[in-house]
């Protein structure tokens, strides 16, 4: 096979939207990055809506990028949250996929600590080929041409080969 066809994970993302600024933030900040063992970044809103009290640039949620090894590991501990199932519809057109879990006690190994108390998190895996740098490069950026971009079906054979992953039909799920 082509090396320069190989699917590889470039980052994957975990991300605790809390919808809100203070103790409820503080709180998902510490349980990914006692998850992660890296510092989460604090994302904010962009628009300001007065029906769920969100105000324009007020701190409403935290994020983590991984990448190399540390992702690899966070992938394989979040879908064994998940019993290793994931639907077609969670892979977009770029042959990313991204997922959520509805509480991080779900997930092998993590307890219920009363001092963070029980999140929500998702988690989105960003996937490359070798030759994706010329689309970020500062001198001559160019374009993926179609041939080389990733499709959904390789990032479904990708993760049934590599994490052991069953893609399952929308009712079976």
């Amino acid at each position: 096979m082509n090396p320069m066809n190989e699917v590889v994970i470039a980052k994957a993302t975990i991300n605790i939207g809390v919808g809100e600024a203070g103790e409820k933030l503080s709180r998902a900040m510490t349980l990914i990055e006692n998850m992660t063992g890296q510092t989460p970044v604090k994302t904010y809103s962009k628009v300001t809506n007065p029906e769920w009290g969100i105000r324009k640039r007020q701190p409403i949620a935290c994020k983590v990028t991984l990448r190399g090894e540390k992702a690899e590991d966070a992938i394989k501990m979040v879908l064994d949250g998940i019993n290793n199932r994931l639907r077609p519809s969670q892979f977009d057109a770029q042959g990313n996929v991204s997922f959520g879990i509805r509480e991080h006690i779900d997930i092998p190994g993590m307890r219920y600590d009363p001092d963070i108390g029980i999140f929500g998190m998702n988690l989105s895996i960003t996937f490359e080929k070798p030759g994706y740098r010329i689309k970020r490069r500062k001198i001559q950026k160019k374009s993926i041409p179609k041939r080389h971009r990733i499709t959904p079906e390789e990032t479904m054979k990708f993760m049934e080969e590599n994490f052991n992953v069953t893609i399952a039909e929308e009712e079976e799920y």
